[in-house]
């Protein structure tokens, strides 16, 4: 095993020294999703099957050079990470298995899994219209494409381009609609924003509130998160594309390794992951939707009424993402 300070320099992530001699009672976990998050529902794992659970956190660009740096050594099992654009590469660059669970299969919809059932999606991520509720009107908003119109000109505000989340959202739009049609509507985007981009979804939902835009594109867990803090927070959330192809989605997942050492302990920390008791911890905490539709969103997700998906397998977002940036970037999405 490469010794841990030149693993700490090419991932640029700082670990906990873990054991490269995984048993059967141990499943070693690298996950890009927040430890806070993660760590109770795993600890819960533990304790109900007496399995250790070794965790390992960091973003999702540093845990895959940390798997490309340690090839057949890592200590990895499970990968866990969010969007299905980096679930995609993983497996494209070899570092998941296809693992056969008719467990998951059951669970997780089959748009929201790997057609080649590598990865699978654990939460659901809604990526949708939000709004002023003192200068806008739900009956005047439809679809992402709308949102290019000129009468939204000075009024539009985007997360940047360099984001995954909008990168998938892109590469969705151009599997459904051709690159010409989606590059048109980026255009217009771009020439109908009231600022820059924004580094994240929170400061754009604070602008809208603030009076500096009035509509954007968020992930929907965003305006959850402000609400549990401020329920009278003046920005609404608005279901797109409904009329046409459903609101875009993408997913929080999970796929074993390549090299697992204990691939069986593995599956089944992902199959419980995908069960009712695991999902409600999921959707309580971060407010996304559960992956497994047996279950029920937190009541603030509730709240915002049901929705029509997009069923297009949500694989479409790694496949296509290259593509996306290519074209956000002639359009002058910054």
């Amino acid at each position: 095993m490469p010794h841990i300070k030149h693993l700490l320099s090419l991932a640029c992530i700082t670990l906990a020294s873990i054991s490269t001699f995984a048993n059967a009672d141990t499943v070693t976990v690298y996950s890009a999703r927040n430890e806070q998050l993660l760590k109770p529902i795993l600890d819960r794992y533990s304790k109900e099957t007496g399995t250790e659970i070794k965790l390992l956190t960091a973003n999702e660009g540093a845990l895959l050079a940390r798997l490309n740096a340690e090839g057949a050594t890592t200590p990895a099992d499970v990968l866990i990470t969010v969007d299905a654009g980096n679930l995609w590469l993983a497996a494209q660059q070899g570092q998941l298995r296809a693992l056969t669970s008719s467990v998951l299969q059951k669970n997780i919809p089959a748009h929201l899994r790997d057609p080649d059932n590598q990865w699978f999606g654990l939460s659901v991520r809604a990526r949708t219209i939000v709004y002023s509720k003192s200068a806008v009107r739900a009956s005047e908003l439809s679809s992402y494409d709308d949102l290019a119109q000129p009468r939204w000109k000075g009024r539009l505000c985007l997360r940047t381009s360099k984001k995954v989340y909008n990168q998938s959202l892109i590469a969705m739009m151009i599997t459904e609609l051709g690159e010409t049609k989606t590059e048109e509507i980026v255009r217009g985007w771009v020439t109908n924003l009231a600022t820059t981009p924004f580094p994240d979804d929170t400061s754009l939902l604070k602008a809208i509130a603030a009076g500096q835009c009035q509509v954007g594109i968020v992930n929907t867990y965003y305006l959850g998160r402000i609400l549990v803090k401020e329920p009278d927070f003046p920005v609404a959330l608005f279901w797109a594309n409904q009329s046409g192809s459903g609101t875009h989605v993408n997913v929080s997942g999970a796929g074993i390794t390549k090299h697992a050492k204990n691939p069986a302990g593995a599956q089944k920390l992902i199959e419980y992951l995908s069960m009712e008791t695991a999902q409600s911890f999921y959707v309580d905490e971060d407010l996304e939707f559960p992956a497994n539709p047996k279950v029920k969103p937190n009541s603030i997700v509730k709240d915002w009424g049901s929705f029509k998906p997009n069923l297009l397998n949500v694989s479409k977002a790694g496949e296509l993402q290259a593509a996306a940036t290519r074209l956000m970037d002639r359009a002058g999405y910054k």
